[in-house]
């Protein structure tokens, strides 16, 4: 018999049990690829042409409550949904990035409203000071108890950095580390957590045959994709981190051949960026119509790959 939260998970997985998920949870982000200066209908209205054209590819779709309730009205029956919890971005001036959460929204009433899971964005660096993970491993606690009491999975998004570090090429060195140990800490019982979506464990532009500057070998690469895999025993998803498409379904045949085992993705960027630039430029129908081919090229593509590369979600 299954619980609820399984039964709700099963309605982000495709047939295979695997998250094929669609991200346009960007706030912040996405009124910057828009124009700072836009009205929020303008963002809404985006979300909802990014919903109406692709989510009937998705199994899932992450939305947020601040810019997303239309475009949630606007997917497709069979598509899951997934809301966003966090607030987006952090504060700059307070170190630590501590996360946040939406005023006037709870998992209650996400719930009440649709959603079928529930999202927390964490930004983590496990080399910092306990005192900010505590607090941060504490927030995570009581969000967790929350999806809990209303039945609803917790993904939990882990963004990994170096609060003294802010290199790309140096980061690139740390990140396996800050990402595997991120996760074995995150998939503890006490977290609640139902889904990890994690970054894979490299920056891709700085590994042998597939950036000009090299910081991992290939093999050292496939051998941090393995170790991440074998750091939880939880579902795990990538995130797309803005990279092209081309890019992102490299690294998961790349993660594959690694011997990973991830359940599926949660895709943003790298399926529907190019909307967003001609939606600015030429506005409504020009970001349709990108959707209806660019976009749904990327998409069935991205599918494609994953049908090959992913591992099935055993419920």
């Amino acid at each position: 018999m299954y619980t609820l939260k399984q039964q709700k998970l099963q309605k982000l997985c495709d047939q295979q049990g695997i998250i094929g998920a669609l991200a346009i949870d960007q706030r912040g982000a996405l009124r910057r690829m828009l124009g700072d200066d836009i009205p929020a209908s303008q963002a809404e209205l985006f979300k909802s042409l990014v919903s109406l054209n692709l989510t009937s590819y998705a199994s899932s779709i992450l939305l947020d409550p601040e810019y997303g309730w239309a475009a949630a009205s606007q997917k497709d029956r069979h598509c899951g949904l997934i809301m966003a919890y966090e607030k987006t971005g952090y504060d700059k001036n307070v170190p630590g990035r501590y996360p946040d959460l939406i005023d006037e929204v709870s998992v209650l009433r996400l719930k009440e409203k649709g959603a079928d899971a529930v999202k927390l964005l964490l930004y983590v660096d496990v080399d910092e000071s306990d005192a900010v993970n505590d607090v941060k491993k504490a927030f995570v606690e009581r969000v967790g108890a929350e999806c809990n009491a209303q039945g609803l999975p917790f993904f939990l998004e882990i963004l990994t950095y170096d609060a003294k570090v802010s290199n790309k090429k140096e980061f690139a060195s740390l990140k396996p580390h800050k990402v595997i140990e991120a996760m074995k800490q995150y998939s503890a019982p006490r977290f609640s957590v139902d889904v990890l979506k994690v970054e894979v464990p490299v920056d891709m532009n700085f590994v042998e045959g597939y950036g000009s500057e090299i910081v991992h070998t290939g093999q050292q690469a496939a051998e941090y994709f393995k170790q991440q895999s074998e750091a939880t025993d939880l579902p795990f998803i990538f995130l797309s981190a803005g990279v092209t498409p081309t890019l992102f379904q490299d690294t998961l045949r790349f993660a594959k051949q690694a011997g990973s085992r991830f359940n599926g993705v949660l895709c943003g960027r790298a399926t529907w960026a190019g909307a967003a630039e001609q939606f600015k430029a030429q506005g409504e129908q020009a970001a349709s119509q990108w959707l209806q081919t660019e976009g749904v090229k990327n998409i069935t593509e991205l599918n494609a790959v994953l049908k090959a590369t992913a591992t099935p979600i055993k419920f």
